[in-house]
């Protein structure tokens, strides 16, 4: 089911909030096995099938948990669940994700295996890495979550099953605990519809609007076709703009349903175009995958306490399975990489800058630290959204101006789309998050700090301009098919 959906606007939604409060004034955990039964169903709408497969998943974890808790005063047992417990959820992975990559370049280099038809369940890396995460914080004597009901909820919670945010079960297992979560308020409703209208609109208008401009100009490069400068970037500008409002709608919406039930999400997105370098560009995107990746991973392989050339081979390493964490293909391998090698050079003149004399750059430099993380995001988007890789390379010849600035048969780009992708670059660089237009209201578990303009009041003036909105993104869901979020695949 699509937040972007009418049946989950007007129906499904609706419903589960007046049942779950409902049921709240009768028992807190009815309420709470009834939100984790919603859940389910809300999974269930993309294919009944795997409902199965998710709940096995949920109750294997949860054993296991159970046992690594009970048993962690003998280390060596303890340990030989964990590394039970993360296998299979890593088996189970790979399997569905990755069982038809390893074939295809297997066969690639003379193998003659037959290909399986796998159909990838939808969140599974989501509730694969979460699960994981609780697995080894139990190891660590960092959880001890003994209620199945809640454990259950915190793995379903139907706001961030398909595309995050990752969550951690010392954010979310003490909210379900708390009176407070199961106590309407309508002070909350309106601040999760506001921002969920939010995230409709950037879905709805600005994401599905942009995205023809991307869908054309990658079909064109993946037959080959030669596409000139000004096409090429305006391509690979409408993609970056394309999954930058995709992704951020879905965060929006995610957390302003969330704030409807009571429950607070982390912050997983904050305006990362504002990023002035590659390091704080992956503190304002994927925030939770972000976390994830440096806790569980980086950090266990050394992190920053080896020395320099160890370190940067670990932030490879980190990047390169964070991108095949997206996706199993060749493209997001070398997105990965790319990042690494962004990564690894923004840390090497950090430490440059360390012996040399300090000087504030002012507003031109950052401006232009700001532009040149863009370029660097932009390129590298380009092999995340090719299908793949000499379609990517063929669109980053045209960025490079290989192709001239006016190559016959190049994809048509109205003056309309133009101004599109200018207006789009705007409201990413000059206007104020979501989040901190509603930072007084503390949208997300993290302290947003608050827009000095534009800020939200709960009022008539605002509720007239939301119904705008949400009008406005009505009328583009009635006029097609919903389309589904960019993170769905992954």
């Amino acid at each position: 089911m699509l937040f972007n959906s009418l049946p989950f606007i007007f129906l499904f939604l609706p419903a589960t909030l007046a049942l779950f409060y409902g049921l709240a004034r009768l028992d807190h955990r009815i309420a709470a096995g009834f939100l984790a039964l919603a859940s389910i169903c809300f999974y269930g709408w993309w294919d009944s099938r795997y409902v199965l497969l998710l709940t096995g998943s949920i109750i294997g974890n949860f054993l296991l948990s159970d046992a690594i808790l009970r048993n962690r005063g003998r280390s060596r047992l303890a340990w030989g669940l964990l590394v039970t417990a993360i296998a299979a959820n890593l088996a189970l992975l790979g399997y569905y994700k990755y069982a038809n990559f390893f074939i295809q370049n297997v066969n690639a280099l003379g193998g003659g295996f037959a290909v399986p038809y796998i159909v990838l369940p939808l969140g599974i890396s989501f509730f694969t890495f979460t699960q994981i995460a609780f697995q080894v914080d139990t190891w660590r004597g960092l959880a001890r979550e003994r209620n199945f009901i809640h454990y259950f909820l915190f793995i379903t919670y139907f706001p961030h099953l398909i595309a995050g945010p990752i969550l951690h079960h010392a954010e979310m297992m003490p909210q379900f605990g708390k009176a407070q979560t199961f106590r309407f308020s309508p002070d909350r409703l309106a601040t999760g519809l506001t921002l969920f209208v939010m995230g409709l609109v950037k879905k709805t208008v600005c994401a599905d609007g942009i995205a023809p401009v991307a869908q054309i100009t990658f079909a064109a490069a993946e037959t080959g076709q030669a596409i000139d400068l000004p096409h090429a970037w305006y391509g690979a500008l409408a993609y970056a703009l394309q999954i930058y409002f995709d992704f951020s709608a879905y965060s929006d919406m995610a957390m302003g349903i969330s704030i409807m039930f009571g429950i607070c999400l982390p912050l997983n997105f904050n305006s990362p175009y504002k990023a002035r370098n590659i390091i704080e560009f992956w503190r304002r995107w994927h925030m939770t995958l972000s976390r994830f990746l440096r806790d569980y991973l980086y950090i266990p392989l050394g992190g920053n306490r080896c020395p320099a050339g160890q370190r940067y081979a670990n932030l490879m390493a980190t990047m390169l399975l964070g991108g095949l964490w997206h996706g199993a293909a060749w493209t997001y391998v070398i997105w990965g990489g790319l990042h690494g090698v962004y990564l690894m050079v923004n840390h090497g003149w950090h430490r440059l800058r360390e012996v040399l004399p300090r000087f504030d750059t002012g507003l031109a430099g950052r401006t232009l630290a700001v532009g040149l993380t863009f370029a660097c995001v932009v390129v590298a988007w380009v092999f995340f959204r090719a299908a793949t890789v000499d379609g990517a390379w063929t669109l980053l010849r045209g960025m490079a101006g290989a192709n001239g600035l006016h190559a016959e048969g190049a994809p048509y780009v109205s003056n309309q789309q133009i101004l599109s992708i200018l207006l789009l670059l705007g409201i990413c660089w000059f206007l104020p998050n979501a989040y901190q237009v509603l930072g007084r209201f503390s949208p997300a578990l993290q302290e947003v700090e608050a827009t000095p303009r534009l800020h939200w009041r709960p009022n008539l003036a605002w509720a007239g301009g939301l119904g705008l909105l949400a009008a406005l993104s009505l009328s583009q869901i009635l006029s097609g098919a919903p389309s589904e979020f960019i993170y769905f695949q992954f």
